[in-house]
């Protein structure tokens, strides 16, 4: 009997150490992601598409090519290909019942005067974090008519933030929600099959959508009230992480919050925080 290993259907194209290792470092320098060496085979299978896609013959000719000025925009697939995005309509549901309950009361206190409130969806993906946020702040707030009220949303991806900013989705993406909510803020598509459902108007009109690569400088001036960063920070090394939790902590007003993901923490990465509940971080300095 063959083992597995010879039965196995030969690669497509040829991929080295040397090859992996040359796009673990493109990456690294372009977004900050750091890739371990069980992501080999992941590589290989969604950068294989970008060489037929631009009719590579090899690796190694791919990889010369982003380096090319004629490789400009290419160096962009290249990045939506090696991002992971996985998410879900209020997706840890603790952070947005917090929201409700703790930030948004207080943002409301601290902007008494101006009446302005900004909250930040960093690492967006396809939209269903921003739009959860807006579905909790138009739920939570009797009206918004009289407040300046956004929320940022942004990703690394140009193909997730359209997508999000389409705000189109399968109805089994919405499954999860209660019948109330979901007839409420999400409706089927006209003239379609029944199997898609458009975002309200409402929430997208609270959402701006950009794509954003987050090691790189932020147009943003103004401070925000709450940043969720779910999910990011496990892709990067230490001394990044180090870095963009001080960037976060200098984008953030004092008393203002860091929602990230469940497998994330902040142990031995800054002292301008405080936790004050499941990765629910407060800054204080």
């Amino acid at each position: 009997m063959l083992a597995k290993a010879e039965i196995k259907r030969e690669r497509e194209f040829h991929f080295t150490d040397q090859d992996f290792q040359s796009v673990r470092n493109k990456l690294y320098e372009q977004a900050g992601i750091s890739l371990n060496d069980s992501k080999r085979d992941l590589v290989y299978g969604r950068l294989s598409r970008r060489l037929r896609a631009c009719r590579m013959g090899d690796f190694s000719s791919y990889l010369k090519y982003l380096e090319s000025p004629e490789g400009k925009s290419e160096l962009v697939q290249f990045i939506n290909a090696l991002t992971t995005n996985l998410t879900a309509f209020f997706r840890e549901p603790h952070h947005f019942d917090y929201m409700a309950k703790t930030v948004l009361p207080e943002a409301m206190r601290r902007h008494a005067g101006d009446h302005r409130i900004r909250f930040w969806s960093a690492g967006c993906s396809t939209g269903e974090e921003p739009y959860s946020i807006a579905i909790t702040l138009l739920e939570e707030m009797a009206s918004l008519k009289n407040w300046d009220t956004k929320i940022l949303a942004t990703d690394l991806d140009s193909n997730v933030v359209e997508t999000a900013r389409l705000g189109r989705y399968n109805t089994q993406r919405i499954e999860g929600l209660s019948r109330t909510r979901a007839s409420k803020w999400f409706h089927p598509v006209a003239g379609g099959s029944g199997d898609q459902v458009q975002v309200a108007t409402a929430l997208q009109d609270l959402i701006t959508f950009k794509q954003l690569n987050l090691m790189q400088e932020w147009p943003m001036k103004g401070k925000f009230d709450l940043i969720f960063c779910r999910n990011v920070v496990i892709y990067f090394d230490k001394p990044t992480q180090r870095k963009l939790f001080d960037r976060y902590a200098d984008a953030l007003v004092t008393g203002g919050y860091l929602f990230i993901g469940h497998s994330e923490n902040m142990h031995n990465l800054s002292n301008r925080f405080e936790l004050v509940g499941q990765t629910i971080y407060r800054k204080i300095s």
